[in-house]
C-alpha cells in the first residue's frame, strides 16, 4: 500500500476524481500544453495592444489623446477582469474549467474583431489626413459600439485565462518529490520565457502584418493560433493533475470580517491558545499579533454552534466563529496590499511603452535603407531588453550573488525594488528625449509629417523599462503566489495582475500636457511627472518592504504553493 501511494499526489486528482498517478499525470507533458495557450495569449493580447492607437487615429479617425485612452482602458480592464477570474477558479469553476471557457470567450473576440476591422460598413470613409482633423469623419456610435464589443470580448477572454495560467502550471509538480521540485523552479523560468516570447512575435511579425499586408489577417491569424492552442489544451484533459477547490476565497474572507465585527465589543484573550482552532494538525497556521481585531472572530461564544442533525453533531456557524487558521489566512492577504499598492506606478510607466511612444515613434525617422520600421515594432527592443535581462541574470549576476553572500539569487522583494528603480531611471530618460524630440518639432514646425530625429534615441527608454519588468513581474507574480494561502493561490495572482489595471493613464478632452498633436503637447513633462512620483513610490516601496519582512508569517509545508520549493539550491522566489 505504501508503495502504490508513493507514486501519487496527495493533494491532487485525476480528471476522474482519482488521486493523481504521476506516471500519468502531470509534469512537463502536462505543463507544454498549458504554456502553449499562454503564449498564444499573449500573442494576441500584444497583437493588439502595441499598434491599436495607429488603428484608432488612422483609420477611426478619432483623436490621439482618446486613442490612447481607448488603449489603456482596455489594458486596464483585461487585467482588472483577472480579479473576477481569479474568484470564480477559486471559487466554482476550477484552474482548468476557468482557463477552457474564457481563452474560447477571447478566441470569440479575436474573431469578431477581425470582422469588425475588415469589414469597410464598420470604419469611416478612408481620409489622407495623418491625424483626425476637421475634413476626416470620425467613426459613428454604431461602429465604435461594434468595436468596443469585439474588443471587451477579448479583454473578459484575457481577465479569466492569466488569472489560472500560472496556478494551473504550478499544479503540475508535486512540492514534496524532489525531483519535480527542480522541474517547477525550471518551468516557473520557462512561462515568463514563453510570455517574452509571443510578444516577441507580435511586435515584430504580426505589426508588420497589420500595417503593411493587412490588420484583418494579422487578427485571424491570433484567432487561428488561439484556436489551435484550446485544442492541444483540451488533448491534454487526461494528463492533468486538478487541485480541489476549498471554496469561495472572498467569502471567506467576509466570513472573518463579520465575524469579527459581531464580536467587535468582546475582549481579545492575551492566551492564543484560548482561540478556537479546528484546523487539522499539519495544516495549521501559528497565530500571530497583528491586526488583533480579527483575531476576535475566533473568540469562542454563546450561539457560535448549530446543530446539523437528529444526531446532536453540531458545527461553527462560519459567519459567527472562524478558527485561528482562517483568520491568519486573511491577515497573510492584508499584508499583501502594501505591496500591491507600490507596484502600481511600475506599470503605470509600462502603459507608456505601448501607447505614448509608439506615438512618438510614428513621428520619427524609421527607415534603414529602404525598410521603414512600423512604430508598434519599436517595442521589440524592450522584449529584446527582458531576454538579455534574464540571461544576464541567470548568467552573471546570481553566481556573483551566490558567491558573495552565499544566496542563489535575489528575493522576490528585492527583485521588485530593482524593478521599480529600472522604471524609474526608464521615465527620466523617456523625459530626456521627449525633450529633444520637442526641440526639433519646434525648430522644423510641429506640422512635419516626419521629423529629423532618429527613433533609435527612444531605445535606452525601453530598455530600462523592459529591463525592469524582467525583474518586477516574476517577483511579483512569485510573491502573490507563494506568500498567499492556498486556497486563494488563483485570487492572489489576479491581485497582482490587477495592478497593470490601475496603471491607465490619458488625457480626456485632448488638453494640457497630452494634446491631440504631441508635437504641440508636454509629454516631457508628463514623463518628469512620473519620475518624481516613481521616486516616491519607490521610498514607500521600502518602507513596505521592511514592514512586510517584520511581520511576515509562513503557511505550513502543506498549503505552500510549489514555487516556494527551493531545488538544485535555487527556489523560484530567490530566481526572480
Amino acid at each position: 500500500m505504501d508503495g502504490k501511494m508513493s507514486w501519487t499526489v496527495a493533494d491532487a486528482v485525476d480528471y476522474k476524481g482519482f488521486p493523481a498517478d504521476k506516471s500519468r499525470t502531470g509534469g512537463w507533458v502536462a505543463a507544454a500544453l498549458i504554456l502553449g495557450i499562454e503564449i498564444c495569449e499573449r500573442l494576441s493580447t500584444m497583437g493588439i495592444g502595441v499598434n491599436l492607437v495607429t488603428y484608432l487615429v488612422g483609420t477611426m479617425h478619432l483623436p490621439s489623446s482618446t486613442s490612447a485612452n481607448i488603449v489603456t482602458d482596455f489594458v486596464g480592464t483585461s487585467f482588472l477582469l483577472c480579479l473576477l477570474g481569479g474568484f470564480l477558479a477559486d471559487s466554482f469553476l476550477g484552474r482548468y474549467n476557468t482557463i477552457a471557457i474564457f481563452a474560447s470567450i477571447q478566441t470569440l473576440g479575436m474573431v469578431a474583431l477581425a470582422i469588425a476591422v475588415k469589414l469597410p460598413q464598420l470604419r469611416p470613409p478612408l481620409c489622407h489626413a495623418t491625424a483626425a482633423s476637421n475634413n476626416c469623419k470620425q467613426a459613428n456610435g454604431f461602429q465604435m459600439g461594434i468595436f468596443y464589443l469585439a474588443l471587451y470580448t477579448i479583454g473578459l477572454g484575457i481577465g479569466g485565462l492569466k488569472s489560472s495560467v500560472s496556478g494551473f502550471g504550478t499544479d503540475q509538480f508535486d512540492e514534496k518529490d524532489d525531483k519535480e521540485k527542480a522541474q517547477m523552479a525550471y518551468f516557473f523560468n520557462r512561462f515568463f520565457l514563453f510570455i517574452s516570447t509571443g510578444t516577441l512575435v507580435a511586435v515584430t511579425i504580426l505589426v508588420y502584418i497589420q500595417d503593411e499586408v493587412d490588420r484583418s489577417l494579422a487578427y485571424g491569424i491570433c484567432s487561428i493560433s488561439m484556436f489551435i492552442a484550446i485544442l492541444l489544451f483540451l488533448a491534454g484533459t487526461r494528463t492533468y493533475r486538478y487541485k480541489k477547490s476549498s471554496g469561495s476565497p472572498i467569502v471567506q474572507i467576509l466570513q472573518v470580517i463579520v465575524a469579527a465585527i459581531r464580536k467587535r465589543k468582546m475582549t481579545t484573550p492575551v492566551d492564543a491558545n484560548s482561540l478556537y482552532e479546528n484546523s487539522p494538525e499539519a495544516s495549521r497556521i501559528d497565530h500571530t499579533d497583528q491586526f488583533r481585531f480579527l483575531d476576535k472572530a475566533a473568540i469562542l461564544a454563546q450561539g457560535d454552534f448549530e446543530e446539523r442533525n437528529a444526531a446532536g453533531s453540531s458545527s461553527p456557524n462560519p459567519w459567527k466563529l472562524r478558527s485561528v487558521t482562517r483568520v491568519e489566512e486573511v491577515k497573510m492577504m492584508v499584508r499583501l496590499v502594501p505591496i500591491w499598492a507600490t507596484t502600481i506606478m511600475f506599470w503605470t510607466a509600462y502603459a507608456q511603452m505601448i501607447t505614448f511612444s509608439v506615438e512618438q515613434a510614428s513621428t520619427m525617422q524609421r527607415s534603414i535603407r529602404k525598410f521603414q520600421i512600423p512604430a508598434g515594432s519599436l517595442t521589440v527592443f524592450f522584449v529584446l531588453a527582458i531576454m538579455i535581462t534574464l540571461a544576464f541574470y541567470d548568467r552573471l549576476i546570481m553566481p556573483l550573488w551566490k558567491k558573495w553572500n552565499g544566496q542563489p539569487g535575489f528575493t522576490n522583494l528585492q527583485g521588485m525594488a530593482i524593478g521599480l528603480v529600472l522604471s524609474t531611471l526608464g521615465m527620466a530618460v523617456a523625459a530626456l528625449s521627449e525633450r529633444k524630440r520637442l526641440s526639433v518639432a519646434r525648430a522644423v514646425g510641429g506640422t512635419t509629417k516626419t521629423l529629423p530625429i532618429s527613433v533609435f534615441l527612444l531605445i535606452p527608454q525601453f530598455f530600462l523599462v523592459g529591463s525592469g519588468e524582467a525583474f518586477i513581474y516574476t517577483g511579483q507574480l512569485d510573491f502573490f503566489i507563494t506568500k498567499s494561502p492556498k486556497g486563494m493561490k488563483t485570487m492572489s495572482t489576479g491581485l497582482f495582475l490587477s495592478t497593470l489595471s490601475l496603471a491607465v493613464t490619458g488625457s480626456k478632452d485632448g488638453q494640457g500636457w497630452l494634446t491631440d498633436n504631441i508635437n504641440y503637447g508636454r509629454l516631457d513633462c508628463f514623463y518628469g511627472l512620473l519620475t518624481v512620483l516613481s521616486v516616491i513610490n519607490f521610498v514607500v516601496y521600502l518602507v513596505c518592504a521592511r514592514w512586510y519582512k517584520t511581520h511576515e508569517q509562513h503557511p505550513p509545508a502543506s498549503q505552500m504553493t510549489s514555487t516556494t520549493a527551493k531545488a538544485n539550491g535555487s527556489s523560484a522566489e530567490d530566481r526572480c
